[in-house]
């Protein structure tokens, strides 16, 4: 790799993974600015600024009318038509946690005008726990080629993906489901709890736009980027590391 995209971190208040990205695209090889949204209402950056953009998660606004829904807000009211131009245009852009949540309500997910949403876990509670993913979609930039088996720990409230039947069928048809949870053996974790930690429809754990450039999920994949970070390491529990997906991002945005 030649250069080093830049990517735009989106900061809201409550938003408190922004670090944690920025740490796993500097280790895939980008160079990442963690920019307040009042910057950009400014006028002060640009996104056409930027190669890469990245929501992370955390709980921005206090997910006070919902989880994403005013950081979604934001996203419409203010910066629609660079968003849609940034999407357009085919660079990057990774929403996680809160971050896919915004996305999803910002209607940038999963595309075509289809109706989708985030709800509450169908247990009704918070979960943080860790979670096999494994990558399904080729038309994903993020996941495409990616063979292994990731770890990494949800932390949310509100990540029950759920569509409509004929939306479910279609996001299967244009291979934009590009996660679904799993059994740490790998195999399916057919809605079965704790695998699946939410009841997300067909265990999808994250899903991505018709071209591809655009993916969001629940889990945390920033989280997991160093082999000390699982909770298993010094029983040599390694590998399925998250930052494979940063990695996908940061050397597509080169390219670019």
């Amino acid at each position: 790799m030649t250069t080093r995209p830049k990517a735009l971190l989106l900061l809201a208040h409550g938003t408190n993974r922004d670090q944690d990205a920025a740490e796993a695209l500097t280790l895939a090889g980008a160079d990442p600015e963690i920019l307040p949204l009042n910057l950009l209402r400014a006028d002060r950056r640009r996104f056409d600024d930027y190669q890469m953009l990245v929501l992370p998660g955390g709980f921005s606004y206090a997910d006070a009318l919902g989880a994403g829904k005013l950081l979604a807000i934001d996203l419409q009211t203010y910066f629609a038509d660079q968003i849609q131009a940034f999407v357009a245009s085919g660079r990057p852009v990774i929403g996680i946690c809160n971050g896919f949540q915004a996305l999803v309500k910002a209607g940038i997910l999963p595309g075509e005008g289809e109706p989708a949403t985030l709800t509450f876990n169908a247990r009704g509670r918070f979960e943080c726990r860790w979670v096999a993913l494994r990558p399904l979609s080729r038309t994903c930039i993020w996941t495409r080629g990616l063979e292994d088996i990731l770890e990494c720990p949800v932390a949310h409230g509100e990540g029950n993906f759920q569509a409509p039947e004929s939306v479910l069928a279609a996001l299967r048809a244009r291979d934009q489901i590009a996660l679904a949870y799993v059994l740490p053996d790998g195999s399916p974790a057919g809605g079965a709890y704790p695998a699946n930690p939410n009841g997300s429809a067909l265990d999808i754990a994250g899903v991505c736009n018709p071209a591809g450039n655009v993916l969001g999920l629940m889990p945390h994949p920033e989280n997991h980027i160093h082999p000390w970070q699982h909770p298993r390491w010094t029983r040599r529990a390694g590998g399925r590391s998250g930052l494979t997906l940063f990695e996908n991002g940061v050397r597509y945005a080169a390219q670019l």
